[in-house]
């Protein structure tokens, strides 16, 4: 009997009650558990952190720099409540701390009290870094503990990326500070350019001009010392000046005590005969040209006159009295004049006619008796106030003089310390023009360098940057992440599933032969019994498992695509490629069995074991021991997890090719062990009748 016939007769064995379909529809679905349930229990773990719960613990107090307030703390968590992270919980501290050790929160990341003000000091003198602290406890889930750091990793960088722009942008603000205020100060260096050549010009000008000051400065000296001795003599002057006007205000002053008295009790006497004596000479004047025709008339006239004033110098003078009167003098001279004049006029007719040629003389002599006679009977009034008025600017004067004495010897003195000072002065002018020569000189240098300093700012301003809003925003941007990681996944998986298929496929696919062997023989008991070749009792104990396989892969892969969502690069290549690594894994879990009998179960188990370990299906081989490392060329499932990488996500099928040529030999080999192993089988010995251990 042909093996396909021998082996669906085998499998027509389990169509004969419900125990043994049971058992067929169980050996088919047992590849679900392992590889649908595994893969979907952790599909896509990172789209779903949102769901584990962290505690968030926002200390910090904020700071101010530059003016500005800055809550770098509030900013990042606000941020990170606003993401689908992870669950985030804004607790306090010990919340956080006794969450993390009961297994509340698998982990809490906390912003520290000084955050914002470690951030602002990166504009100061002493530069901070700002620290994150994350708290994890293993217990809870040492993956969670792993995830967390990459995570944090990014957000550490986001809140580093957003501090470093911050402060960059302040620094591309200074920039422009920088350069408007280099732009004033090379206009000012402009104007100071400009001033200082002025400068130059001036000084030039006071080099000139001290020279001809220390010229005046030796004629001043020299004009000085002839001051001084006329001062000297001035002052000599003027003490004598002083001495005689004291001499005449002594004097003055005593007699104004004496006379002042009597002046003010007899003004109106005084007075009187003045006018009297004006009046009379106005009259005599009058009759001058008569007195020639009444000369005896005239001479009565004065007799008669005389007799007048005799009777008033007899009465006001000849009478004893207290004081006497002051006017007597004068009223004797007028009485005795009047006596002459009565004795004259009788010769006044023998004088007129012999001179006539006086006569004019006396009327000349009359008028200006008249005249100091009126004037006098005028002031009389204020004799005593003109007096005093007089004794008054005596004194005055006499004041003066003195004040001008002290001056005169004030000034001396004065003169004589200028002519010290001119000579000092004359001496410093001369040093002033030496100094303002060197001055010269220096602010020169100093215009050519003020000419270089406005060119270089000019230049420097022109080198400065002046950004604007959108410069400054670009530039900051890239200097405060200025490595970006411009990643190309050349063929994504799109999540983690995906990528831990190549790995379960397999796993399952082993299981299922295992266990498909628990319950078919591995080698056909008819084909033993009636004595069939090797390879016939081979194949048809491998083909019913084979086309077992083929089934489970089907209704495996149905799940994983329908149900659960894997989306294959190349789909009827991966169908394709399973029906191969199921058929081998069937081959192998075969000989197994056949060759080392109930111990080979264990042997299969153990071979799946270091299949796992070996194949490379979670971390790079290259990080295991290097016991896995070697064993990693020599198993079947090494090849076949490479392969399932380039079909279901794509990529160069050298890999698929090279696992179809492994996958075929490693099945010829294993049926070629098994058909060894069927020889044998036909050939009863001891061991087969007794054997040491029964499964």
């Amino acid at each position: 009997m042909r093996p396909p016939r021998l082996a669906a007769l085998e499998l027509r064995r389990f169509g004969r009650g419900r125990l043994p379909r049971a058992a067929l529809v169980a050996l088919l679905v047992l590849p679900l558990l392992y590889g649908a349930l595994y893969l979907w229990s952790f599909w896509d773990p990172y789209g779903h952190l949102d769901r584990i719960p962290v505690a968030l613990v926002d200390d910090d107090q904020g700071a101010t720099a530059g003016g500005r307030r800055i809550t770098a703390g509030d900013d990042l968590t606000e941020g990170l409540l606003e993401s689908e992270v992870f669950d985030w919980h804004r607790v306090s501290a010990d919340e956080a701390r006794r969450g993390v050790e009961d297994g509340t929160y698998y982990l809490s990341l906390t912003v520290p009290a000084d955050f914002s003000r470690r951030i602002a000091s990166s504009a100061g003198d002493s530069p901070e870094t700002g620290a994150l602290r994350v708290r994890t406890n293993d217990a809870n889930n040492y993956i969670v503990g792993q995830i967390s750091k990459t995570v944090f990793n990014e957000v550490r960088t986001a809140a580093s990326t957003k501090a470093s722009r911050s402060f960059l942008d302040r620094i591309f603000v200074s920039f422009s500070d920088i350069h408007g205020r280099t732009v004033k100060a090379a206009k000012g260096a402009d104007r100071l350019s400009g001033g200082i050549g002025k400068a130059e010009k001036g000084s030039k000008d006071l080099a000139d001009g001290l020279a001809d000051a220390k010229k005046g400065s030796g004629k001043l000296s020299k004009g000085l010392k002839k001051l001084d001795t006329g001062a000297g003599d001035l002052e000599d002057g003027s003490r004598q000046v002083a001495d005689g006007t004291r001499t005449l205000a002594d004097r003055v002053n005593t007699v104004h005590g004496k006379v002042g008295p009597f002046l003010k009790d007899n003004e109106k006497t005084i007075g009187d005969s003045a006018r009297l004596v004006a009046d009379s000479a106005k009259a005599i004047r009058h009759n001058l040209d008569t007195l020639v025709k009444s000369a005896p008339g005239a001479a009565k006239g004065a007799h008669a006159a005389s007799t007048v004033l005799d009777d008033v110098y007899t009465r006001r003078c000849a009478r004893p009295a207290v004081l006497p009167d002051p006017a007597c003098p004068d009223l004797k001279k007028a009485e005795e004049a009047a006596a002459d004049v009565a004795g004259i006029a009788d010769d006044v007719n023998t004088l007129i006619a012999d001179n006539d040629g006086d006569l004019k003389k006396l009327d000349t002599n009359l008028a200006g008796l008249q005249k100091q006679a009126q004037a006098l009977a005028d002031r009389a009034p204020h004799l005593s106030e003109d007096v005093d008025d007089a004794v008054k600017r005596i004194n005055k004067l006499n004041e003066g003089a003195g004040k001008v004495a002290a001056g005169a010897k004030k000034l001396h003195t004065g003169l004589g310390t200028a002519k010290s000072g001119a000579a000092g002065l004359d001496k410093g002018v001369g040093t002033l023009r030496t100094g303002a020569e060197d001055l010269n000189g220096g602010i020169y240098k100093l215009a050519d360098g003020s000419g270089r300093l406005a060119g270089g700012l000019h230049d420097g301003a022109e080198r400065i940057p002046d950004y604007d809003k959108k410069g400054r925003d670009r530039r900051t941007g890239v200097m405060a992440d200025p490595v970006r990681l411009a990643a190309q996944d050349l063929h994504h998986a799109p999540n983690y599933g995906t990528g831990f298929a190549p790995y379960f496929i397999p796993l399952s696919l082993w299981v299922g032969a295992m266990v498909a062997y628990m319950l078919i023989p591995p080698m056909n008991r008819r084909a033993l019994a009636v004595g069939a070749s090797s390879w016939r009792i081979a194949l048809a104990g491998w083909l019913p498992v084979a086309a077992v396989g083929v089934l489970q892969t089907a209704a495996l892969m149905a799940v994983l695509h329908w149900a659960i969502g894997l989306e294959m690069t190349r789909a009827g290549g991966t169908i394709a490629f399973l029906f191969l690594v199921a058929a081998c894994f069937a081959a192998i879990v075969q000989w197994l069995n056949a060759r080392f009998g109930p111990a080979g179960r264990i042997l299969v188990l153990a071979l799946l074991m270091l299949q796992l370990t070996s194949a490379g299906g979670t971390y790079p081989v290259q990080t295991s021991p290097g016991f896995f490392n070697a064993l990693h060329p020599f198993l079947p499932m090494s090849y076949v997890v490479d392969a399932l990488r380039r079909l279901i996500t794509g990529g160069g099928l050298a890999p698929v090719w090279t696992a179809c040529a492994v996958l075929a030999g490693f099945t010829a080999a294993a049926l070629a062990l098994t058909a060894v192993a069927a020889r044998r089988r036909q050939v009863w010995t001891l061991d087969r009748l007794h054997p040491e251990l029964s499964l």
